[in-house]
């Protein structure tokens, strides 16, 4: 179990409430299949093992696991449109008149209830991380809107979810549009070779760089010219590395092989346990991380009550 992408989410207020209570919470909210008439579901499942004895939260060194899984049909619109153009054409020459608007809709409708217990159906899982002692919540996506189904629902469940997106008090762009110009990071990060520069303008340029040395002077002209880093691969320490970008979204998370090893090892032959070394190890390594991370970035604007 390691995240590959990082939304990072402040609570604001203490999460009172233990492990058992949010089991039951969770059950309140259980994932599910579509209905024949239904577009999409949402709902919770157990983040390891499966079957009806599978815990909905996975608890460890103090760090709750959740899952979420959501369940869509999938229906192309082109079909729909295809559809829908035959059924007016059909309709205009066999009675000699015009379709408009409203009719169209209600065609449209008709359509998509026909067609949808026939839909592919597709299903997609976000895992969150909760750090109560650090009052933190870890959402491993790259998307805003799917973190926030995630935590939307889970607010429903426990009633309450006092919780806002981190944020620091430098804007990162001028952070690392910094450590690129000077080439120097701050303690234990270290830059790497891929970055994305942007021009102030709204219809400025945007130069993407991959495999790049960003330290050359081409960077620099760039730099110089007015361009700022929007998106930049770093290393911390000898045990991640990841692109940040200046909506402070951590994508490409990976964690170093020596990590990986030493999960291996803890978690044993058995595959659960190889999942909870493995989670825990995550866990242990971003409660570091995370705040090195935004004291670099110039510090973690704290909520007031926090």
């Amino acid at each position: 179990m390691w995240f590959r992408n990082l939304l990072v989410y402040r609570l604001t207020q203490d999460l009172n409430i233990d492990a058992e209570a949010l089991e039951a919470a969770l059950a309140s909210k259980p994932a599910r299949p579509c209905a024949s008439q239904e577009l999409t579901t949402y709902g919770f499942v157990a983040p390891f093992g499966k079957g009806p004895d599978a815990p909905l939260v996975h608890v460890s060194e103090g760090f709750f696991l959740v899952a979420a899984r959501k369940e869509e049909r999938i229906l192309p619109g082109s079909v729909v449109r295809d559809a829908l153009k035959e059924k007016v054409d059909e309709i205009e020459a066999e009675q000699m008149r015009k379709v408009y608007k409203k009719e169209r809709d209600q065609l449209k409708d008709e359509i998509v209830q026909t067609f949808l217990p026939r839909a592919f159906i597709r299903k997609s899982a976000t895992f969150a991380a909760i750090a109560p002692a650090q009052g933190l919540i870890l959402v491993d996506a790259s998307s805003a809107k799917r973190a926030e189904d995630l935590l939307s629902t889970l607010r429903e469940a426990i009633g309450s979810l006092p919780v806002r997106p981190s944020t620091v008090k430098i804007a990162p762009t001028a952070t690392l549009t910094e450590w690129v110009k000077t080439q120097e990071a701050a303690t234990d990060f270290y830059v790497l070779d891929e970055c994305e520069l942007r021009d102030t303008d709204e219809d400025g340029g945007v130069v993407r760089c991959k495999r790049q040395d960003l330290t050359s002077d081409e960077i620099q002209l760039h730099l110089t010219s007015g361009k700022l880093v929007t998106q930049l691969s770093l290393a911390w320490q000898d045990k991640l590395s990841f692109i940040l970008d200046d909506k402070l979204v951590i994508k490409r998370l990976r964690f170093e092989d020596l990590l990986q090893e030493k999960a291996e090892q803890d978690g044993g032959e058995d595959a659960l346990g190889q999942l909870d070394a493995s989670f825990t190890l995550m866990m242990l390594t971003l409660v570091e991380f995370i705040p090195q991370l935004f004291e670099a970035l110039g510090g973690e604007e704290i909520p007031q009550g926090v």
